[in-house]
C-alpha cells in the first residue's frame, strides 16, 4: 500500500462502528433480495418456503458496491457535497436497491415499500420477481442513470453529467470487467475535456475483485506498479485501497476518499479563483476487495469467496439442499441483522448515522432524474435563418451549413447558463457546422500548438473520435437536464447502435415511471451521406441506421428526412424543443435545391406527409401514378423524373408526394405518428402504381407499409449496398434510383404505357446509356444533370 494511504487512524471508533453497521445493513439487504421470499428478519429459523423458487441477482459485486456507497454517504454528509453516483456494475442492482431503501428514499419514491419491516419483505419478493423490478440498476431504481446491462458506458456518463454542473460531484465505479471494453478504455482520456472552471468532478472508483463471470479479469491481474503506470499515462492520480480485513479496508477508504476530495477541492480552486490553466491531474481511487467479499467462503468444498463462483448465487440449492439452506441462514445471520433493524425492521440510528438528508441523499439527487432540472431551450425564430425561395429549385443551399447558424445563435443564446452542447466525432466543419465556432471554441485541457484553431478551455462543443465517447458524454448530460446534439457522418453511426438501444430501452421504462420527469430528447444530425460519399466510396456508404432505429419503441422514436434547407431548420427546431424521444435526421451537407418557403416547410413538416401540387399534373383530378420521395437526393431525383414526365408523357396525371416523418408510413396502431388507413389512401391511392425513391434500403419502407391497401401497387428504390467512388450521379444510377429509371418505372407499371410510351422508355434507356460512356471519358456527371434545375 502506498505510503500516502496507510491505516492510520482517520476514523473515530465511532465513526468507524456506524459505517460498518451500515455497510453490514446494505450487505444482508442485498442477499436478503436474492433469496428471501418470506422471513425478512430471520425471527424464526430459515426454512425452504421463506426462499424464492428462482434464485437469480449477482452477489459478487454487491458487497463493493455498498462499501462505496457508504463511504459516499459519509463525505457527502460531512462535507455537504451534491454528487451522483454512476454504478458501472449494473448487476449490482441489489446493492444499489438496498441503499436507497436505508436512506429512505426508496420508500419516498414506492411508499408500498415501507422502511418498515413489511417494506423490507416486499423489497427482498420484488427482486427479479414477475411484476417486480430486473436485477439492473434500472430506471425504476431511485438515483440511477445508468443501467449497465451493456457494459463499457459507465464512465462517459459520468463525464457527460459532469460537464457544466460545476457543484456536482460525480463518482464513478467501474467494475473491472467493464474496464476490458473499448468504449471505457477510451473514457479514460475524458479527462482532457473536463474543465475545472465550469463543470464538476468525475471520481472514478475502479472496483478490482478479480472476475468475470467465469474469468479472471485483465486489470486485476496486473502488478500494482503496472496497473499504476497505466493510470498515470491516462492522466489520473491514483490512490490504492486493497485488503478483505473490514476494519482495515474501512479505515483506508475513508482516508482515499478524503485524500481525493481534497486534491478536487484544490484543483477547482486554483482554477476557479487563482487562473491556474494547467491541465489538472484528477484522482482515481483503486479499490481491490474480494468478488464476493463477506459470503459464504466455501460451497460443496470449492472456493467461493474470492473467485468466480461468486459472481451470481454462490448458494444454488438452498430450496433442496439442507446443507445449502444452513449456510444461507449463518450467512445471512453473519451481518447480525438484530443490530441494525429494530423490532419494526426500521433501520437503527447507528445504521443512518452516515446517511446525508433531503436531496443530498443519492436516491434523491435531483441529478438522476434531469426532468426536474432541464429548462426550455432558447430557440429563435427561424425566419432569421431561413432562405428565400420565390420558385422552386432554383436555388442551392447547403442544408446542414444553414443549420449551422441556427446551432450557432442557440449555442449564444445557452452561453450564460451552459445547457446546450454539440457532440461529434472530429466532424463539425466537416459537417458544414462551424458557425457554432462565433459562439464556443471545442472544450480541450491538453496542449495546444500555434496552428490549433477553435480550441478553448470553456467551450461547449465537444469533439473526439470516439462516436462511443460522444454518444456517452451526450447521454450523461440529458439525463442530468441539459440539451444537445450529436452530429455524425450517416455511416460511421452505427458504431452506437447497442448504446441507442440501451438509450431507447431507457427512455421507454422511464416515461411509464410517474416519478421520473422527461428530459430532452437525443438528437441525431446524420450528414456526409450514403447518396454524397462518391469520393470517400464503399466504405462511408450505409443508410441503415435508420433501420435499426425504427425497429425500437415507437413512442420513443422518430425519423425525419428533411429535403432542402428550411425543411431542415423545421425538424431541428421540432427536435430541439421536444422531451423523451430519440430523433434522427438525415440531411446532407452539399449544395441542395431550395424547394419551400420557411412558411410551407412548417407546415410540410407538421403534416410530415404531402402531395407537392406544384411539382405533379394531376390537376384536380384523380393520378394515373404516384412519385413518392424521401430525403434530399431522392426527392430531387423524384422531381427530375416528374418533370420528364411532364415533357414526354403530358397527358399523364402524376401526383409527387414528399414524405419527412417517416414514421408516417406505418400504420396509426403501430407509431404515434403514423397515418390512418384513410390517409395513406388519400396520399397513396388503394389501387394506382405508387413509385417510392427512398433514402436508404428499400425495403424498409415495404416493411413499414405492408399492410396498406395498395401495398401491392407499391414499387420502392433505394440503396442497394451498391457502391464506390464515382461521380455522384453515378451512384444514384448504380442504384437504379435515377431519374431515367424513375420514368421507367412508370412506364412499365402504368396500364397501357407499356406499349404507348415505348420510344419514351427507350430515350430514358439511352439515357443511361450515355451517362455510363460520359463519366468513364469526363469523370463529370452529364452537364443535363450536372446543370438541372428545376422548370415547370
Amino acid at each position: 500500500m502506498p505510503e500516502d494511504l496507510d491505516t492510520r487512524t482517520v476514523l473515530s471508533d465511532e465513526e468507524l462502528r456506524t459505517l460498518d453497521a451500515h455497510w453490514r445493513a446494505a450487505n444482508y439487504l442485498a442477499a436478503g433480495q436474492i433469496y428471501l421470499l418470506a422471513n425478512p428478519l430471520l425471527t424464526e429459523p430459515l426454512e425452504p418456503g421463506h426462499i424464492k423458487p428462482r434464485l437469480l441477482g449477482h452477489w459478487g459485486t454487491s458487497p463493493g458496491l455498498n462499501l462505496v456507497y457508504t463511504h459516499l454517504n459519509r463525505v457527502i454528509a460531512r462535507r455537504g457535497l451534491d454528487a451522483l453516483c454512476v454504478w458501472g456494475p449494473g448487476h449490482g442492482g441489489p446493492s444499489v436497491l438496498a441503499n436507497s431503501w436505508l436512506e429512505g428514499s426508496y420508500s419516498e419514491t414506492y411508499p408500498d415499500v415501507g422502511r418498515d419491516a413489511a417494506g423490507m419483505e416486499r423489497l427482498f419478493r420484488q427482486f427479479s420477481f414477475p411484476g417486480g423490478v430486473p436485477s439492473h440498476v434500472a430506471p425504476e431504481v431511485p438515483g440511477s442513470l445508468h443501467e449497465g446491462g451493456e457494459l463499457g458506458y459507465s464512465l462517459a456518463h459520468a463525464y457527460g453529467a459532469a460537464l457544466d454542473n460545476p457543484g456536482l460531484l460525480v463518482a464513478c465505479v467501474i467494475g473491472d470487467g467493464e474496464a476490458e471494453t473499448g468504449p471505457l478504455a477510451a473514457s479514460w482520456h475524458s479527462n482532457k475535456f473536463l474543465d475545472p472552471v465550469h463543470d464538476g468532478a468525475v471520481l472514478p472508483i475502479l472496483h478490482l475483485n478479480g472476475y468475470k463471470i467465469a474469468n479472471p479479469t485483465v486489470l486485476a491481474r496486473l502488478p500494482e506498479a503496472e496497473l499504476d503506470a497505466l493510470l498515470r499515462g491516462y492522466g489520473h492520480e491514483p490512490i490504492h485501497v486493497s485488503g478483505d480485513d473490514p476494519t482495515a479496508v474501512h479505515r483506508a477508504m475513508a482516508h482515499a476518499m478524503d485524500t481525493a476530495l481534497d486534491r478536487i477541492a484544490e484543483a477547482q480552486r486554483a482554477a476557479r479563483e487563482d487562473g491556474a490553466t494547467e491541465r489538472v491531474r484528477w484522482p482515481v481511487i483503486v479499490l481491490r476487495t474480494p468478488k464476493g467479499w463477506t459470503g459464504p467462503a466455501e460451497v460443496d468444498g470449492q472456493p467461493v469467496e474470492g473467485t468466480w463462483r461468486s459472481h451470481q448465487v454462490p448458494l444454488a440449492g438452498v430450496r433442496d439442499n439442507p446443507e445449502h439452506l444452513r449456510q444461507l441462514e449463518a450467512w445471512l445471520k453473519s451481518y447480525r441483522p438484530g443490530e441494525l433493524f429494530d423490532d419494526a425492521g426500521r433501520p437503527v440510528a447507528d445504521v443512518l448515522a452516515c446517511v446525508p438528508e433531503g436531496a443530498r441523499r443519492l436516491g434523491a439527487t435531483p441529478y438522476a432524474n434531469g426532468g426536474l432540472l432541464v429548462r426550455e431551450l432558447p430557440m429563435p425564430s427561424l425566419d432569421g435563418f431561413a432562405v428565400p425561395v420565390d420558385k422552386p429549385g432554383t436555388t442551392l443551399h447547403e442544408p446542414t451549413r444553414i443549420l449551422g447558424d441556427l446551432l450557432g445563435q442557440v449555442m449564444k443564446d445557452t452561453a450564460d447558463r451552459r445547457d446546450f452542447r454539440l457532440v461529434g466525432p472530429d466532424e463539425t466543419a466537416s459537417n458544414r457546422l462551424q458557425a457554432v465556432f462565433d459562439a464556443s471554441g471545442k472544450a480541450w485541457q491538453a496542449g495546444t500548438l500555434d496552428t490549433d484553431e477553435h480550441l478553448d478551455r470553456h467551450g461547449r462543443v465537444m469533439e473526439i473520435l470516439s462516436e462511443h465517447l460522444c454518444q456517452g458524454w451526450l447521454e450523461g448530460y440529458l439525463l442530468t437536464g441539459r440539451h444537445g446534439l450529436f452530429s455524425s457522418y450517416e455511416a460511421f453511426v452505427h458504431i452506437v447502435d447497442s448504446m441507442v438501444n440501451q438509450h431507447i430501452k431507457w427512455l421507454k421504462t422511464s416515461r411509464e415511471l410517474p416519478w421520473r420527469a422527461p428530459i430532452a430528447s437525443l438528437n441525431y444530425l446524420l450528414t456526409s451521406h450514403v447518396w454524397r460519399q462518391d469520393h470517400n466510396g464503399f466504405s462511408h456508404q450505409d443508410p441503415g441506421f435508420v433501420d435499426h432505429v425504427l425497429n425500437k419503441s415507437p413512442e420513443v422514436v422518430r425519423v425525419y428526412l428533411p429535403p432542402d434547407a428550411n425543411t431542415l431548420l423545421s425538424v431541428a427546431d421540432h427536435a430541439l424543443r421536444s422531451r423523451d424521444h430519440v430523433n434522427v435526421i438525415v440531411a446532407g451537407k452539399q449544395p441542395c435545391y431550395d424547394w419551400l418557403p420557411i412558411d410551407e416547410a412548417r407546415v410540410h413538416c407538421a403534416r410530415g406527409a404531402g402531395i407537392w401540387e406544384w411539382a405533379g399534373t394531376e390537376n384536380g383530378g384523380a393520378p394515373d401514378v404516384v412519385l413518392g420521395c424521401a430525403g434530399d437526393v431522392p426527392t430531387q431525383e423524384v422531381l427530375a423524373a416528374a418533370q420528364l414526365l411532364r415533357r414526354n408523357l403530358p397527358e399523364l396525371a402524376v401526383r409527387v408526394v414528399n414524405v419527412v416523418d417517416i414514421a408516417r408510413l406505418m400504420p396509426r396502431e403501430e407509431h404515434p405518428h403514423g397515418m390512418t388507413d384513410f390517409e395513406y389512401d388519400g396520399l397513396f391511392t388503394a389501387d394506382k402504381p405508387v413509385i417510392f425513391a427512398y433514402h436508404g434500403y428499400p425495403w424498409l419502407i415495404h416493411r413499414l407499409a405492408y399492410r396498406r391497401n395498395g401495398h401491392r401497387h407499391l414499387h420502392v428504390r433505394g440503396y442497394k449496398e451498391s457502391g464506390t467512388t464515382t461521380t455522384p450521379f453515378d451512384m444514384v444510377v448504380r442504384n437504379d434510383l435515377d431519374r431515367y429509371r424513375l420514368v421507367m418505372d412508370v412506364i412499365d407499371r402504368v396500364p397501357g404505357l407499356a406499349v404507348r410510351a415505348a420510344a419514351v422508355r427507350q430515350r430514358m434507356a439511352d439515357a443511361r446509356t450515355r451517362h455510363h460512356a460520359w463519366i468513364r471519358e469526363h469523370g463529370t456527371d452529364l452537364p443535363e444533370v450536372a446543370e438541372w434545375s428545376w422548370d415547370a
